[in-house]
């Protein structure tokens, strides 16, 4: 399979290690190719090609780097080879059948099952298992727009069974199959924006939960942003049940920093995604983590890149407090709705007060909703 240019960009520049193996990147004005953690230098973007093995880059004239090795056995860089060998192993489960057998796998790469799966959940965050389940997750989600018939889909998505499909359905999409299907026929969306210290706030629950809260400036970009990801879902009025749930994220917002919460959530993400939100919500206020340390604590040392992009992915802001994580070096880093508000976030939460902005926070009372 051809790599994908701009993501190889991405790790040649990274210098990930997790990378090697999988493709190699070459330099048109040196005529050399190398792994994308080689040490070397990066060349320019537009100097770099891809190919997805040393063999294809030397077929069109490229050399093998003398500094990483590209094209040299494995067994020089053990960590290499287990990258590999996990990058292989991604490779059989995403174009298998059926699942793979672990045992399958693990003679495969050269492990014991035990230290195969040990490894593979270092490298990848998730187990082979797991990482199966996200794929069938995704095709699930894929398919169930585009398959004539919601049968068609759990078939194609890998599910040999419709018991185990429609058990695994609802927990992954969050409804039923066919109201998913439909763009969220039948889902009940009850939503609401107030301004706050950090901006406009959309908070917009179905039955099951709070599914999104979403901080910007300008109430009506959320609003379609919400309307975009369920097209046909019903958005009702908000009734006094989601009052009451609204009221108490605004509280967290603009109340007593470090309020506990325990609020019901309807989070659709992927197991992965799930892993990182849950360890999020364990961190305490006014306290602060790396996303090296976030990756360590889920059990997947090496996949700190993957746990900054759930945090990014987070559709709950503040309740699934991201803006807790920071740089490795302290520095305040990315944030999905804009380095102020996290700023501001973890301001007010290291002194026990309030947010500080130019425009203080209205009361509840005081504030014009937007509702469905």
């Amino acid at each position: 399979m051809r790599p994908v240019d701009e993501d190889c960009w991405q790790a040649v520049k990274a210098r990930s290690r997790t990378a090697d193996g999988q493709f190699v990147f070459a330099v048109t004005t040196t005529g050399i190719y190398c792994r994308p953690s080689c040490p070397a230098r990066r060349p320019r973007r537009q100097n770099a090609r891809f190919f997805a093995s040393p063999v294809e880059a030397e077929a069109v004239g490229f050399r093998a780097c003398k500094r990483c090795h590209p094209a040299s056995a494995s067994d020089r860089d053990p960590h290499t080879a287990r990258i590999t060998a996990i990058a292989r192993a991604c490779r059989t489960i995403e174009n298998a059948e059926a699942r793979a057998n672990l045992a399958d796998l693990a003679r495969a790469a050269g492990m014991s099952p035990s230290h195969f799966h040990r490894t593979f959940k270092a490298t990848v965050g998730l187990t082979s298992a797991d990482y199966a389940e996200a794929l069938r997750a995704q095709a699930m989600r894929d398919g169930l727009k585009a398959a004539p018939t919601v049968t068609a889909a759990f078939y194609d998505a890998g599910y040999n069974s419709g018991n185990r499909f429609y058990a695994a359905a609802e927990g992954i999409l969050g409804m039923k199959p066919q109201t998913f299907r439909k763009g969220g026929v039948g889902e009940h969306i009850r939503h609401v924006v107030l301004p706050s210290s950090l901006g406009q706030v959309l908070v917009a629950a179905t039955d099951k939960g709070v599914c999104d809260v979403t901080l910007g400036d300008d109430p009506d970009a959320l609003q379609t942003d919400l309307a975009r990801r369920f097209p046909a879902a019903e958005h009702t009025k908000a009734d006094k049940a989601f009052s009451m749930l609204a009221a108490t994220v605004f509280d967290t917002i603009d109340g007593e920093p470090g309020r506990s919460m325990e609020l019901p959530l309807d989070l659709r993400g992927t197991a992965f995604q799930m892993r990182v939100w849950q360890a999020l919500r364990r961190i305490p206020s006014g306290k602060t983590t790396s996303y090296g340390d976030l990756a360590q604590a889920i059990g997947a040392p090496r996949a700190a890149r993957a746990v900054a992009q759930a945090c990014g992915a987070n559709p709950v802001a503040i309740i699934v407090p991201c803006h807790r994580v920071i740089g490795k070096d302290g520095a305040i880093t990315g944030y999905r709705w804009g380095i102020e508000r996290k700023k501001a976030l973890l301001d007010r939460e290291s002194r026990g007060s309030p947010t500080s902005q130019t425009t203080p926070a209205k009361k509840p009372r005081a504030r014009k909703a937007r509702n469905a």
